[in-house]
């Protein structure tokens, strides 16, 4: 199939003042960009992107919304210019090659279908453009739907479909190609949370069914954890992280990435970082704690001294006890097998996750409770720079 190397990658879109707005017709005016920088070259959407791709690996592009994530999909596509760096697929340089030569496939958000058209024919279209023969493309239609689960389908017009099954075609279209790289920009975000459930396991499936590289865009870290071999986390135009699932779960590189990997979001507090010889130990609200060996090398490694710091555990991390920091109990979410504390410590809201068989009781509005967390759990980030302390 393919590998994708991106080496470099701006995109700079041309800046245009509010006069100039005013200036020119409503029709004519680009698409808003937020959280971007304006330079004097006009607005980065992306900047010094750098990602290699293995054959058949599925990466994930994930960051909130305006952190470039589609605009970089839509390069490698070739439906956005590259401003500066190069883009190789199969180690062959395609920045001024057209979409239609670059061997690529991508499904959209809207699923963008030909409403005239059967299920069957808008699978047979892109084959058709080729000149591929009919019995090919019967042969490649077919063995798509069957994959898809939309055989029943075939004779129907989207219209006759529902969101699911619009976009199992749109998906269909997209394979029967057997493209090299397969692009997907939020293709479940119109969908409702059980049928995003439902098509991430369909993805997953798919993607042991057909060898080639899948780039992935979405906003929703459940579907980077879930889907990604490899997560590239985005924020602002520049690369936060990249790493597997595990790793950029585990080993956070910046607040940022801790902040935003992790349902419910991680706990942060103003704490301190406190050196003795070659141990480490973070206290925070009267609580202290020495970090697991494994972080004391890592932080030893980088010749780290005592400081203040903040300090993030995640609410499955934490531990109610006879010990710890205090906190006052504002919400408690019964969850099933868990209840989520919403809490008050140390003058931030923190959620603690209680397992059900673990309660000793029932918790009220304005109890106290007090919680602890092991050291191996514990991530210190710098006051100053937001990053990880420990890399």
């Amino acid at each position: 199939m393919a590998t994708v190397q991106l080496k470099n990658i701006k995109k700079v879109y041309p800046y245009i003042s509010g006069e100039q707005k005013k200036s020119k017709k409503k029709d004519d005016q680009p698409q808003k960009k937020i959280n971007l920088q304006i330079t004097d070259e006009g607005v980065v959407a992306v900047q010094q992107f750098s990602l290699d791709i293995a054959d058949k690996e599925f990466i994930v592009l994930v960051g909130p919304s305006g952190c470039g994530k589609s605009t970089t999909l839509r390069m490698v596509a070739g439906l956005e210019e590259i401003t500066d760096g190069e883009l190789l697929i199969d180690g062959k340089l395609v920045n001024d090659i057209p979409p239609k030569d670059r061997d690529i496939a991508m499904v959209f958000q809207n699923y963008a279908l030909y409403p005239h058209m059967t299920v069957y024919e808008n699978m047979a279209f892109s084959l058709k453009l080729r000149h591929v023969p009919k019995a090919e493309i019967d042969k490649k239609v077919r063995e798509a739907a069957e994959i898809l689960d939309i055989t029943q389908y075939l004779n129907r017009k989207p219209k006759a479909l529902s969101g699911g099954q619009r976009q199992r075609v749109a998906i269909g279209r997209a394979i029967v190609r057997a493209p090299k790289v397969m692009l997907m920009d939020e293709p479940l975000s119109n969908l409702d949370a059980k049928l995003r459930n439902e098509m991430r396991a369909e993805i997953i499936k798919l993607r042991k069914r057909i060898d080639t590289t899948f780039i992935y865009v979405t906003h929703d870290q459940t579907e980077a954890m879930t889907l990604g071999d490899r997560i590239v986390i985005m924020k602002d135009g520049y690369i936060q992280q990249i790493g597997t699932p595990q790793e950029v779960f585990n080993h956070p590189a910046n607040l940022f990435v801790a902040g935003f990997i992790g349902m419910p979001v991680m706990n942060f507090f103003d704490a301190k970082l406190v050196r003795e010889g070659s141990k480490y130990f973070v206290e925070v609200g009267g609580y202290r704690q020495e970090l697991s060996p494994d972080k004391e090398e890592r932080l030893l490694n980088h010749d780290v001294q005592s400081q203040e710091i903040t300090l993030g555990v995640r609410p499955e991390h934490t531990d109610v006890n006879d010990e710890g920091v205090a906190a006052r109990v504002d919400v408690a979410e019964m969850m099933g097998s868990s209840v989520h504390l919403h809490v008050n410590a140390e003058g931030h809201d923190v959620i603690i996750i209680v397992p059900t068989v673990d309660m000793k009781g029932n918790y009220e509005m304005g109890d106290t409770v007090h919680f602890s967390f092991d050291g191996k759990v514990a991530h210190v980030f710098s006051k100053e720079t937001e990053k990880n302390l420990e890399f």
